[in-house]
C-alpha cells in the first residue's frame, strides 16, 4: 500500500507512529494490494514471535497505514495465524426477489383512498373481491397478500410518497379534579390553594409556602415545606385541613402538578372534600389565593432565597404567630354584590363590611353548625380576645426578626 521498505526494526516503527520518521507514502489502488501489504508486514517482522507490547506496535502500524479498523486488522491477523496468508474473501448475498411491484403500491394507495384507509383485514378482503370482480385490473398479487405484509407496504417509502395521512393533535385529559369555579353558596369550608416559592440561589431551590384561603370568610392558613414532592405536600395539606376551625368541603387549585396528582386526589376523596381546578382562560378562578400571596406572604417573607432546611423553623413561626394574627386580628375587605343598570353583577368593597376572618365567620347564619367536632365559638372567642390586635402584631414582628436573625446566623456558620 505504501513504500515503507526502509522501516525494518520495531524502534523505527515506534518513531514512525510518533511522527518523527520521514516516509514516502504510495497509496495502493485496490483492496488486494492492501491485504498483500498487511501479510508482507506481518511476515517481515515475524509477528508470531513478538511480545505482546511489540505486537501492539505492529497493530498500530497496520491500522494507521491501511486505514482499516482495529477489529478488521485483528481478523486479518487471525487469518494469518491459521493459514499463513491474508486473502480477501468476496461475500455477495443474493437478495430476495421482489414480489410486489410499484404498480401494486399504486393500486393499494387508490384502494385506501376510496375506502378511507380501512383495517388490514378489510382491505385484504376488498382486494380479493376486486380481483374476482375485475380479473384484468391487476389485483392478482394483492389478493394473496398477508395482512401483516399489507401494513408493511403501507409504511414503505413508495406508499408514503403518494399518500400521507395526518391526525389532529389529541389532547390528553387527566381525570383529576373538575374544571369549574367552586360554588360555596355563602358557606365556609371552600378553600382556594396556591404555592409560593421563596427564590433560588445558584440554582438551588428555597422553601415553599402552601397558602390556603377560605373563599367566604378569608380564613387563611400558611404552611412552609422544604419541597413540593409527595413526601412533604401530603402532610402539609393534612396539617392545613386540621388547622381550620370549620369543616373543609371544597379544595380548589390551579393546574400545577403538585396538586393535580392521584395522591392529593385520593387524600381529598378520603376526607370527602370536593376537588376542583382552574378553568382555561379564566385567570380569576384562583385570584383570592394569589392576592393573599402578595399581601401576606410576600410582605412577611419578601423575595430573597431562604434555604430549604429552615422550613420547619418557619412553619413553627407561621403556626404560632402568623396564622393567628391574620385570622383573628387583621381586618379584610369583603365584597358586596350589586347589580348595575345593564344587569351585570358588580362587586363593591365597602368600609362597613370590613372585618377579621373570624368576625366574618361568626356573622354567618348558624356558624356553630360549620365548626369542626369538639370546637365551639366560645373557645375561638377566647383565643381571639386573649390579646389585642396591636399586641398580636408586636409579637409577630418581634419573632419575625428573631426568625430571620436565626436563619442568617445559621447560614453564615454553614458557609
Amino acid at each position: 500500500m505504501m513504500n515503507l521498505e526502509n522501516i525494518k526494526t520495531l524502534s523505527e516503527v515506534s518513531d514512525f507512529l510518533n511522527g518523527s520518521q520521514p516516509v514516502v507514502f504510495e497509496v495502493a489502488s485496490s483492496k488486494d494490494e492492501r491485504y498483500a501489504w498487511v501479510r508482507k508486514t506481518l511476515y517481515r517482522f515475524d509477528y508470531r514471535k513478538l511480545t505482546k507490547c511489540e505486537r501492539g506496535l505492529i497493530v498500530q502500524l497496520l491500522c494507521k497505514v491501511s486505514g482499516y479498523s482495529r477489529q478488521q486488522i485483528t481478523r486479518l491477523i487471525g487469518q494469518y495465524h491459521k493459514t499463513g496468508h491474508v486473502n480477501r474473501g468476496q461475500h455477495t448475498v443474493n437478495g430476495f426477489k421482489r414480489k410486489y411491484k410499484p404498480e401494486d403500491i399504486v393500486l393499494l394507495v387508490k384502494m385506501d383512498e376510496l375506502h378511507e384507509t380501512p383495517s388490514g383485514g378489510t382491505l385484504k378482503k376488498l382486494c380479493e373481491r376486486a380481483h374476482q370482480q375485475m380479473p384484468n385490473d391487476g389485483y392478482e398479487r394483492l389478493a394473496g397478500i398477508s395482512i401483516s405484509h399489507l401494513y408493511n407496504l403501507r409504511q414503505s417509502k413508495p406508499y408514503l410518497r403518494q399518500r400521507y395521512t395526518f391526525d389532529k393533535t389529541k389532547s390528553t385529559k387527566i381525570p383529576i379534579g373538575e374544571r369549574r369555579k367552586p360554588a360555596p353558596n355563602q358557606q365556609p369550608g371552600y378553600l382556594r390553594v396556591d404555592t409560593v416559592h421563596q427564590g433560588d440561589l445558584d440554582g438551588v431551590k428555597g422553601v415553599y409556602y402552601i397558602n390556603a384561603v377560605d373563599e367566604v370568610t378569608q380564613f387563611e392558613i400558611v404552611v412552609c415545606v422544604e419541597k413540593i414532592s409527595e413526601a412533604y405536600l401530603l402532610p402539609a395539606l393534612q396539617s392545613i385541613i386540621e388547622q381550620f376551625p370549620f369543616q373543609i368541603k371544597g379544595f380548589h387549585s390551579d393546574n400545577g402538578s403538585e396538586y393535580i396528582n392521584y395522591q392529593v386526589a385520593n387524600l381529598l376523596k378520603k376526607l370527602l372534600i370536593e376537588f376542583t381546578k382552574s378553568r382555561p382562560r379564566h385567570s380569576n378562578d384562583n385570584a383570592l389565593a394569589e392576592s393573599k400571596n402578595a399581601s401576606i406572604i410576600r410582605k412577611q417573607f419578601g423575595y430573597q432565597h431562604i434555604p430549604q432546611r429552615f422550613a420547619s423553623l418557619i412553619n413553627t413561626f407561621n403556626q404560632t404567630y402568623l396564622n393567628p394574627y391574620i385570622n383573628y386580628h387583621r381586618p379584610c375587605h369583603f365584597p358586596s354584590d350589586k347589580i348595575d343598570a345593564k344587569g351585570k353583577v358588580v362587586k363593591k368593597y365597602l368600609y362597613r363590611d370590613m372585618m377579621t376572618p373570624f368576625d366574618k365567620f361568626k356573622s354567618l347564619p348558624n356558624a356553630q353548625d360549620y365548626l369542626m367536632p369538639g370546637s365551639t365559638l366560645e373557645q375561638l372567642d377566647k383565643l381571639a380576645s386573649s390579646i389585642t390586635d396591636n399586641e398580636a402584631a408586636r409579637l409577630l414582628n418581634e419573632h419575625k426578626i428573631k426568625l430571620f436573625n436565626t436563619i442568617s446566623e445559621r447560614s453564615k456558620r454553614q458557609a
